[in-house]
């Protein structure tokens, strides 16, 4: 059974725009494959400053998305965004919906 989740990231701050609109398409296919979960919305709200320096970035690129994942799925995720080299932060939380 699915369940409403709210993934939040900041993507590493980067001139080109190909390489953030690449890596919110790679973390929508993480969802989407073997059929783990369905994206629902994607919110960009782009460029911010950092709070704190994070892997010597003082800016990132916010992206939240809200997608229904099967909980079974979710370690494998989260070992995803953990491993990729352009997400400097990640915040998975269970909505209610």
């Amino acid at each position: 059974m699915r369940n409403p989740y709210e993934l939040t990231f900041i993507v590493r701050n980067d001139p080109s725009d190909e390489v953030i609109n690449n890596t919110i398409t790679q973390v929508q296919a993480w969802l989407e494959a073997n059929n783990m979960g369905q994206v629902n919305k994607i919110d960009r709200w782009g460029r911010r400053k950092l709070a704190y320096e994070l892997d010597k970035q003082r800016e990132g690129y916010y992206v939240c998305l809200n997608a229904d994942v099967d909980p079974v799925n979710l370690p494998e995720l989260e070992r995803n965004l953990k491993l990729s080299p352009n997400i400097l932060r990640y915040l998975l939380i269970r909505t209610d919906n």
